[in-house]
C-alpha cells in the first residue's frame, strides 16, 4: 500500500475508534440524569493518581456567561506563553471540542487515547457503585487526565451545573470564577437565586481568589458570606475591576477595563454586548488575579491584554453565519440569557425585520425564552432541535402563538425546513419595503445553535 493510502486507513480507523468511543461515552448516564455527588469521580481521580493536582486550575462556575468567560481566559493566558487546557460544556457538535489544549479541540487519536488510559479505572469504579459514573463524570476524568498528559501549565475548567457537587469540583483552582447567576435547571439546582448561589460558592477554596461577576443583590451576599466564611480573598466587578467604558464597533466593542493592578485602554472585543464586556473584565481580572503570586503588584502588559482579547473566538454566541440576509446564531437557553441576546441584537444590528427560527429543550422556562423574543422578530419559526430532549414544534407553536399571536408565528417539523422557511419570509420582507434590514436570528439552545452551525457552516 503507498504512503497516502495507508495514511488514509490509519485515519479513518481512528474515526471509526473516536465515533465508537463517543457513542459508548453517550451510552452513559446522561448530563441532566444528576446523582448530586462527588464521590464517586474522587474514586476514579484517585485511581488516576489525581492528575488534577499536576497544573494549575481557574474554575469558572455561573449561570450566564461560563463558556464565553472561559474562552477569554484561555486566550489571555496563552498571550502569556502558557500551555492551556481547557473543559467547557455543552459542545456544539463534537465532543472533542470540551477538551482544547493550546486554543485547538484534542485530536481523535488523543481523544481515544485519553479514554483508553481511564476505561479500566472506570470500570473498577462503576463495579464498586451501585451507580455507575455518568457521561459527565467520564468526560471530566478524561480532559483532567489529558491535561495532564500534554501536559499544560493551567487548565481552565468550566463548571457543567452547580458547583459543590458537580464533577469538575475535585479540583481545588488558584482562581475562582462566577460568572453571572440567574435561575436556571431548577429541577436539579434550588429555585432561588440564594440557593443557586449557595451551590455555585462550593468551588472557592481557602486561599483561593474569587473573582466576582456583577450579581443580584441576594447572590452577592451569599457569596461574599461564603467567602468570608472559608477565607478566601475576593474580587467584585463594579468594585475592584469593572468595564469603564464601551462603544459599539465593526464585529465586535472597544473597551476599557479597569483591572485589578492596571487599567487597558483601546481594546478590541470581536463580541456584541454589554455581558461580553463584563465578561471580558472578569476574565481580565481572572487573569491577573492567577497572575499575581508571580508578578507580585505589577499589571499585565497591556499589549497581551490587548491581543488576548482581540483573538476570542466563541462560537454560536450571536454568530454572523451568511449575509444577505443576515443569519445570526445564538445559544441563549434561559430567560436571564435571552434577554441579554435580545438587547445586544437591538445595539449591534439595524434590523426592519428579523424572523426567528426557534427550538427549546422542553424542560426549559419555555415562556420566559420567549417572552424577550416577542418585541425583537417580526415572526417566527418554531422547530425542533436534533436533542431527544427539544419541545415538539407543535407543543413550542401553541405557547409561542398565545404570546406572538397566531399570524405571527410558524412552523417546521426540522431545523433545515425551519431556516429555509425563515430566510424565506425575511427575503419577502427586504422586497416589500424592508430596505435591506432583513434577518434572520436561529435561538433557544446550544443544540439548536450547533445543529444550525452544521447546516449552515459544515461545522
Amino acid at each position: 500500500m503507498d504512503t497516502d493510502s495507508s495514511h488514509d486507513a490509519s485515519n479513518s480507523e481512528v474515526s471509526q475508534r473516536y465515533a465508537r468511543v463517543a457513542a459508548e461515552i453517550s451510552a452513559r448516564r446522561v448530563e441532566n440524569d444528576i446523582d448530586p455527588s462527588t464521590e464517586r469521580i474522587r474514586q476514579l481521580m484517585d485511581l488516576l493518581g489525581e492528575p488534577q493536582r499536576s497544573y494549575r486550575i481557574i474554575h469558572v462556575t455561573g449561570t450566564n456567561g461560563k463558556s464565553s468567560t472561559a474562552r477569554m481566559i484561555d486566550s489571555l493566558l496563552r498571550e502569556r506563553h502558557l500551555r492551556v487546557g481547557r473543559y467547557t460544556s455543552p459542545h456544539l457538535r463534537t465532543m472533542r471540542e470540551r477538551v482544547v489544549v493550546d486554543g485547538d479541540p484534542v485530536s481523535e487519536e488523543a481523544f481515544v487515547q485519553a479514554y483508553d488510559d481511564i476505561l479500566p479505572f472506570v470500570e473498577m469504579v462503576d463495579a464498586a457503585n451501585d451507580v455507575a459514573l455518568s457521561f459527565f463524570e467520564v468526560l471530566t476524568a478524561m480532559a483532567f487526565a489529558a491535561f495532564a498528559d500534554a501536559p499544560v501549565d493551567v487548565a481552565v475548567v468550566e463548571v457543567g451545573m452547580g458547583g459543590s457537587w458537580d464533577a469538575t469540583n475535585v479540583a481545588d483552582a488558584d482562581v475562582a470564577v462566577v460568572t453571572p447567576i440567574a435561575i436556571d435547571h431548577t429541577e436539579f439546582l434550588p429555585d432561588t437565586v440564594e440557593g443557586i448561589a449557595e451551590e455555585k460558592a462550593g468551588i472557592i477554596k481557602p486561599d483561593s481568589i474569587a473573582v466576582l461577576a456583577q450579581q443580584p443583590l441576594a447572590a452577592a451576599e451569599t457569596l461574599m458570606r461564603y467567602v468570608s466564611e472559608i477565607g478566601a480573598r475576593v474580587a467584585r466587578e463594579g468594585l475592584e475591576f469593572g468595564v469603564t467604558h464601551r462603544d459599539v464597533a465593526v464585529d465586535g466593542q472597544s473597551l476599557a477595563l479597569q483591572g485589578l493592578r492596571s487599567s487597558y485602554e483601546n481594546l478590541f472585543l470581536p463580541l456584541h454586548g454589554a455581558h461580553q464586556a463584563g465578561n471580558a473584565a472578569v476574565a481580565v481580572a481572572a487573569v491577573e488575579a492567577f497572575a499575581a503570586p508571580v508578578e507580585g503588584d505589577e499589571g499585565i502588559d497591556p499589549e497581551l491584554i490587548s491581543s488576548g482579547l482581540e483573538g476570542v473566538d466563541t462560537p454560536g454566541r450571536l454568530e454572523v453565519l451568511r449575509r444577505s440576509p443576515t443569519v445570526l446564531v445564538d445559544s441563549a437557553h434561559n430567560p436571564a440569557g435571552m434577554t441579554a441576546s435580545v438587547e445586544t441584537v437591538g445595539e449591534a444590528f439595524s434590523f426592519t425585520h428579523l424572523v426567528g427560527v426557534v427550538a427549546i429543550m422542553a424542560d426549559k422556562d419555555v415562556e420566559g425564552i420567549l417572552e424577550p423574543l416577542e418585541p425583537l422578530l417580526a415572526e417566527v419559526v418554531v422547530t425542533r432541535n436534533s436533542s431527544p430532549r427539544s419541545l415538539s414544534p407543535e407543543e413550542l407553536g401553541e405557547i409561542a402563538e398565545g404570546m406572538f399571536g397566531s399570524e405571527r408565528v410558524h412552523s417546521a417539523p426540522r431545523m433545515d425546513d425551519a431556516i429555509d422557511k425563515a430566510v424565506g419570509l425575511s427575503e419577502e420582507s427586504s422586497e416589500f419595503g424592508g430596505f435591506g434590514g432583513a434577518g434572520v436570528l436561529v435561538t433557544g439552545s446550544v443544540v439548536t445553535a450547533g445543529d444550525a452551525r452544521h447546516l449552515l457552516k459544515g461545522e
